[in-house]
């Protein structure tokens, strides 16, 4: 998992871990807000993985935005009730520490996700990890060098999708 500023495009935190599971998420979450001015208004692109829309997530959220209403139960009512109404609480635009999430199957609108591609196109693909070790070694150092020396800021255009409008394919004859 790995965060980047836009405005710079550096990656200022990331977190190398065999699973991407919700307590995984939410510690990787904690260390991205630990890495900027505390008290700074976040916004934060996700993929629609359960594991953004969590329980744990939004009782986090509330914690630190200081929501002092009532949350409800776990798939029984309330905020907690289902992940419908969790991405609703994360997405508010009145939090400090707010959630924007891609539509299915448009993970690519992310811009970590071209960062992942270089990762992949500059480490991996041709890479020989003889252990895991390794292959975090190897990753920990490109983060460094890209850090230092490709990274640049984000110049990310699009504008989003109109709700309820169908998207219109190109045909080219």
């Amino acid at each position: 998992m790995a965060a980047q500023e836009v405005a710079t495009g550096k990656v200022i935190y990331h977190r190398l871990h065999p699973t991407r599971k919700e307590e995984d998420f939410l510690v990787f979450i904690e260390g991205t807000l630990e890495a900027l001015p505390p008290r700074a208004e976040v916004i934060i692109l996700a993929d629609q993985l359960n594991t953004h829309m969590s329980a744990s997530l939004v009782e986090w959220v509330a914690e630190q935005t200081g929501f002092s209403g009532n949350l409800g139960k776990k798939n029984y009512k309330g905020i907690l009730k289902n992940m419908e109404s969790r991405r609703t609480f994360l997405e508010k635009g009145e939090h400090r520490i707010r959630f924007v999430y891609t539509p299915k199957h448009c993970s690519w609108l992310n811009p970590i996700e071209n960062w992942f591609s270089k990762l992949e196109r500059h480490v991996i693909r041709y890479g020989n990890f003889p252990s895991v070790e390794v292959l975090e070694r190897k990753i920990e150092g490109y983060i460094g060098y890209y850090n230092r020396c490709l990274f640049k800021a984000v110049n990310w255009k699009f504008k989003g999708f109109t709700k309820g409008k169908e998207l219109r394919s190109i045909n080219y004859q």
